[in-house]
């Protein structure tokens, strides 16, 4: 008689069970390779031994291996905006300048990772192109930085101005520090440099004292 502790027969997994690990071991395989050799040098033979599935449950799952590097890019977006907010909250910082100046610092220590360099900065743009890897960016981040604004400007530590059009010039700063980072000879140096830049970019416009913006949109 079996025992009263002993499990009982484990539920079968459903079909759509077994295509979401299906298309999850196809993006943590894709994820890893495009991070190690860049998009054009993965072929989709490598994809689907290293997820341990079939090239026909690729196809099933991915239009190609282009809509596949898609999903990657998300998840790595994704990744980078949850371990920004992560960081901020782990330092328990409250005031929204040094937060922006916090993250700043995060993003370009993680911009060094062979997955955030070569997949969300180098093949990103080039292989789905420039406007949907935009998209894609702000999907994910682009409302951490508005968040983090809008919350400055409510206390007084940011200087009153339209959110958008600020987030966009910190967001692209930012790109491109991390770039400038990765891709130097001597990175610590790189980041030193740009965190210095970035600074006066935020001293730039953080609040000395009440500032009133001008309605008519006039400085």
């Amino acid at each position: 008689m079996p025992s009263s502790t002993s499990a009982g027969p484990r539920p079968r997994r459903t079909q759509a069970d077994r295509s979401a690990a299906t298309r999850e071991a196809l993006v943590a395989a894709g994820r890893t390779l495009f991070a190690e050799q860049g998009f054009a040098e993965v072929s989709t033979d490598a994809i689907v031994a290293a997820a341990g599935v079939t090239r026909g449950a690729l196809y099933h799952q991915f239009a190609d291996k282009t809509a596949l590097f898609d999903a990657v890019l998300d998840a790595v977006e994704a990744d980078i905006a949850r371990r920004l907010a992560d960081a901020v909250a782990a330092a328990g910082i409250s005031d929204p300048v040094e937060a922006i100046r916090h993250v700043v610092r995060t993003w370009l220590d993680i911009c060094v990772e062979p997955e955030i360099h070569r997949i969300a900065l180098v093949d990103g743009p080039s292989v789905v192109g420039w406007t949907h890897w935009r998209e894609v960016c702000q999907r994910h981040v682009f409302g951490l930085a508005q968040a983090l604004l809008t919350h400055g400007i409510e206390l007084g530590r940011i200087r009153p101005q339209p959110v958008r059009p600020l987030a966009h010039v910190l967001m692209g700063a930012s790109d491109e520090a991390a770039l400038y980072v990765a891709e130097a000879a001597d990175p610590a140096q790189a980041r030193a440099e740009m965190i210095g830049v970035l600074d006066l970019l935020i001293d730039g416009v953080a609040a000395a004292g009440p500032v009133a913006w001008p309605s008519d949109g006039r400085s």
